[in-house]
């Protein structure tokens, strides 16, 4: 397994790939086996894999966890090669971003919406790291995590709005025996927040059950909320009821996908979860 540093090092490496199809699966690092899965499903389809291990300060706020975000690089790399991954990209920030960089990428209307509305700047952030990151590794299809939905929905609209010859996968979310979401962010909650964690995912089936009996969105958020309620410590930050496809409002009963989203805070540690419905 190559492990590249710098940009030079990164295009030097994915010239050597040649006319292989290359996979690329970016992340900031911890990794866990939702980002394993995002591997696998890269090796199933690609001859080569890259993934990218960076901590991008541009989509975190200022009093948010960028400096408390979890790292184990030793731990990451011994993950990835046992996973067989051809090479890794290691950057820090400043190979990323010059001093003087002034240029940004923004999906100006999706990324308002939703987490873009609680975290100002993320997604801007978010997709402005990830076109460099294609630019840099060329890729020719890249996975991400549907955990990450709105994410997901941002860098399809980058690629489809860009003509970026690239395809992007989601993949199915990874969870905890209990149904909790897997997420680097886990590590940082307390025993007593872990236990009250997996609420997140019964209040997602709660509002599945809604629904999947002709409830309409309403009904459906108030089932989400009460069970978020009797979670012990947690601050709800928001919970949306969305099309599937554009991530439009809905009201009354869903005619179309939808897809419920929720963003719930346990002290300092800010988790996400959603669920299709139907899937």
């Amino acid at each position: 397994m190559e492990i590249c540093r710098t940009k030079a090092e990164i295009r030097a490496a994915r010239a050597a790939m040649g006319t292989a199809r290359v996979g690329l699966v970016p992340t900031m690092g911890y990794l866990h086996d939702g980002h394993l899965s995002l591997v696998r499903a890269a090796r199933e389809s690609c001859e080569k894999v890259i993934v990218t291990i960076f901590v991008n300060p541009t989509q975190f706020g200022p009093n948010e966890d960028l400096e408390t975000y979890p790292r184990d690089e030793a731990r990451d790399l011994a993950l990835l090669e046992a996973e067989g991954v051809d090479t890794v990209f290691l950057p820090d920030p400043a190979e990323m971003y010059a001093a003087d960089a002034e240029t940004i990428v923004e999906t100006t209307e999706l990324s308002g919406v939703l987490i873009g509305a609680i975290r100002p700047g993320h997604f801007r952030g978010v997709a402005t790291v990830v076109t460099k990151l294609f630019n840099i590794t060329r890729p020719d299809a890249a996975f991400f995590g549907q955990k990450d939905y709105q994410q997901l929905c941002v860098i399809r609209r980058m690629v489809w709005d860009l003509d970026m010859d690239i395809d992007i996968t989601g993949v199915p979310i990874r969870r905890e025996e209990d149904g909790l979401a897997m997420s680097s962010r886990n590590v940082r909650l307390s025993e007593d927040q872990r236990a009250e964690a997996p609420a997140l995912h019964q209040a997602l089936l709660g509002g599945a059950g809604v629904l999947g009996q002709g409830g309409d969105v309403a009904a459906a958020e108030t089932a989400i909320r009460a069970r978020l309620e009797a979670a012990r410590g947690s601050e709800i930050r928001s919970i949306d009821i969305r099309d599937a496809e554009d991530l439009s409002p809905v009201t009354g009963v869903p005619r179309r996908p939808v897809v419920m989203l929720l963003a719930v805070s346990f002290g300092d540690v800010f988790l996400i979860d959603n669920m299709v419905v139907p899937d």
